[in-house]
């Protein structure tokens, strides 16, 4: 049918339109229907599941713990204090971490005034991980102005997610200390390199610690396990922990004014010797909403990944905050991506997919292993959907089947290979987009089961009539004044249809199913067949009522002014199929619900059809339209003309909504089916993974993951057999409950 590519066309763009309002904007109109069968969604962590606007809340420095008070950005409300209380802005320790900190730090903080209310407020304007420092090093009295002013920077290296951290080297012009009450530098200082990132990265490149007198120690193993306990305690509480750590220079260790010195050089000659100054602790509060969006995920059969590079522990933190971990996950469930690649170069793809298959949270991940993990839900079958903001995401955005990019923080260049952007860069919206998706193809299987029906009813008409040498009941104008007017608005309509209530706790349909599936076709032609019998049968009845009993064209033609007369059963004809069909699109809005369910929920099929029946009184009752072009008499039929082309939409309602007992069962069987296939092969990989761990652990050689081609299954979580029969039972009681089949209730019962 014609009318098929422009309604899928013109329901692709409202829908990618109306999902603007939910914050995602569609790059690529394909996009929108690939959403639907999305079913792992990578997610990055700050700013997407967090609000990424982090408070620094804990310190350590010197081997004394420190607690930072006041949350947002104001650095008037709050302080450092001690164990009990007592105020630190004056320790040494304190002042030293901070002010090192904010030397290696670009970010800067300052009061804008709010253009909605005209109040001023705090608002820092930089990196989102180094705002808590700059404000908490405001509260010791540290202005980054100042420090800007005072210090001068001679080298930065910026961060890296191969590295791990920044560095920066500042004159110190013969300084014996780096501030009153701080750190003391040991003659001949001229330089300070600051180094501040992932604590395990740094640790590793220290070998000797400052203690709170400002003396620096060699860094044991005893204390170095020690330190390590306190980031693990930070992490645990779901903290993002950055260490800070120095080294005084009387040189620097290249020459400035050679220019073919690598940045990778000159970091490696700086960052030697570092001495730890101290951690600091930062919170970054979770999304509203955030975990309900996960749950719903997980109700869809979608799995949802966190892959981040922040600290393991404090991942695992974060995930079971948000809901992507479970209390009852193993630890299995989140892993440091060095497991991807333990020895520099990336583990055996079936090793990676043994991995991933039971995986829910990576952390410190580089953007290559992004590309890595998502060609590994692809082998497996998954539709996937992958956030990220930075150049080096855009990889992994390109390999994705839906590359979402942040709105915000994002890149131009992230932005550029993704195919959808969220304006609010929250997760939340990205339940919303595959939602709208969802429901945008559910749409379109909806009009295209429609206009496949009424074009198969349209055709057997004719057939039939040909067929049984009855003349053919319409001209050629009035099938195309059917095709513009009764079969376009509604389908486009029907393309608009908002959501069912439950779509989300439906499974995602395989990448490879066709639009329209077998019992679907069943269910066009069945319909199809309906609309054909009780509009021949109602043309048959005009025929003998206006043609004096005769139905066969010879005898038709025989009678005089017989084409008034089989014009007036044709324009009873041509009214019932026009009412029938109309009728037929409110019952097309569900394959299994009554039709009266929700009746009025849909506005724009409520003006289609209001469209279609102004146009259809235009073309019988306007002689111009109706005797010139359409050869229809409607001022002739009389009202028993008009009560019998009743007699369609009524058979068709009565008829297509018994026939949605059995279109109700199948579509039960077809989700039972996908249910059970997708559990299936999700045990399989599940077989296949503890199968590889154990061949690993045995130093032997694990086989393939398993078939590529499928559908990847979903964990236990997903597996509620109950609440499916309980559903089941409930849709079936929807269906019986119609008021026109107490028959077939009591039949069912």
């Amino acid at each position: 049918p014609e009318g098929i590519p422009l309604c899928v066309t013109i329901s692709l763009s409202i829908g990618s339109s109306s999902m603007v309002k939910q914050n995602v904007l569609v790059r690529k109109l394909a996009a929108v229907e690939t959403l639907g069968s999305a079913s792992v969604i990578c997610s990055d962590k700050t700013g997407t599941l967090t609000e990424g606007k982090m408070t620094m809340v804990h310190m350590w420095s010197g081997g004394v713990k420190y607690d930072v008070s006041g949350k947002g950005f104001d650095p008037t409300v709050g302080e450092v204090t001690r164990a009990g209380g007592a105020s630190a802005t004056s320790d040494k320790a304190v002042r030293s971490s901070l002010l090192a900190a904010l030397l290696c730090c670009n970010t800067t903080l300052s009061k804008v005034r709010d253009e909605d209310t005209g109040e001023e407020k705090w608002e820092p304007k930089g990196n989102s991980s180094e705002a808590p420092i700059v404000v908490a090093a405001r509260k010791v009295g540290f202005s980054t102005d100042e420090v800007n002013r005072e210090y001068k920077r001679v080298l930065e290296v910026p961060f890296s997610s191969s590295r791990k951290m920044m560095l920066t080297v500042t004159e110190m012009d013969s300084r014996t200390k780096i501030c009153d009450n701080g750190l003391q530098l040991k003659e001949g200082t001229r330089y300070l390199t600051v180094c501040k990132g992932a604590p395990n990265y740094i640790l590793q490149d220290c070998s000797k610690w400052v203690t709170e007198t400002g003396e620096v120690l060699t860094l044991e193993d005893s204390k170095k396990e020690e330190i390590m306990q306190v980031i693990d305690e930070y992490s645990s509480k779901a903290l993002r922990v950055l260490a800070i750590a120095v080294h005084p220079m009387s040189a620097l260790p290249f020459d400035p004014a050679d220019d073919e010195v690598t940045l990778d050089s000159k970091f490696k000659g700086c960052c030697e010797d570092l001495q730890l100054v101290g951690l600091v602790a930062s919170i970054d509060p979770d999304r509203d909403g955030v975990k309900e969006s996960v749950a719903s995920a997980h109700g869809a059969s979608i799995r949802v990944v966190m892959i981040t590079g922040d600290y393991l522990k404090t991942a695992i933190a974060i995930a079971k905050n948000v809901g992507i971990l479970s209390p009852g996950d193993s630890d299995e469930c989140a892993v440091d991506c060095s497991s991807l690649r333990p020895e520099g170069d990336y583990i055996s793809d079936a090793e990676i997919d043994a991995l991933t298959a039971q995986t829910k949270c990576f952390a410190r991940a580089k953007p290559e292993d992004k590309i890595e993990i998502v060609k590994s839900f692809q082998r497996q079958g998954f539709v996937s959907a992958m956030t990220g903001d930075g150049v080096n995401d855009a990889p992994a955005l390109h390999q994705a089947d839906i590359g979402v990019a942040m709105g915000i923080q994002g890149t131009e260049v992230a932005k550029g290979a993704a195919e959808m952007i969220l304006t609010d860069d929250n997760f939340c919206s990205i339940v919303s987009a595959v939602e709208k998706g969802r429901t945008i193809y559910a749409g379109i299987q909806k009009f295209v089961a429609f206009i496949m029906s009424v074009h198969i009813a349209e055709v057997l008409q004719i057939f039939v009539c040909v067929v049984a040498d009855v003349p053919v009941m319409r001209t050629p104008l009035q099938i195309l004044f059917l095709i513009l007017v009764t079969d376009l608005p509604p389908s486009i309509a029907l393309g608009m249809e908002p959501g069912d209530k439950s779509i989300l706790k439906m499974r995602p349909r395989p990448k490879k199913e066709p639009i329209m599936l077998g019992w679907m076709w069943q269910s066009s032609i069945m319909n199809g067949s309906i609309l054909t019998a009780v509009i021949v049968g109602v043309y048959l009845v005009c025929l003998v009522h206006y043609c004096d009993g005769a139905i066969f064209q010879k005898d038709i033609m025989a009678l005089d002014g017989f084409e008034a007369k089989l014009a007036k059963a044709r324009t009873v004809a041509f009214i019932s199929l026009v009412f029938s069909e109309n009728i037929r699109a409110y019952i097309a809005r569900s394959f299994d619900q009554p039709f009266y369910r929700n009746f009025l929920g849909n506005v724009e099929m409520q003006k289609a059809i209001i469209a279609a029946q102004v146009a259809l009184y235009l073309a019988v009752l306007v002689p111009f339209f109706s005797d010139t072009i359409l050869g229809l008499r409607g001022l002739d039929i009389g009202w028993w003309g008009w009560g019998v082309s009743l007699l369609g939409p009524v058979g068709t309602v009565v008829l297509c909504e018994l026939y949605k007992v059995v279109t109700h069962w199948q579509v039960q069987q077809y989700q039972e089916r996908l249910r059970k296939q997708q559990e299936a092969e999700a045990e399989k990989y599940r077989q296949d993974a503890l199968q590889q761990a154990a061949a690993k652990k045995h130093g032997g050689k694990a086989g393939g993951i398993g078939p590529k081609d499928v559908h990847l299954g979903f964990d236990s979580q997903f597996k509620d057999k109950d609440a499916s029969k309980k559903t089941k039972q409930a849709s079936w009681g929807r269906v019986l409950c119609c008021p026109f089949f107490p028959a077939v209730r009591m039949a069912m019962n």
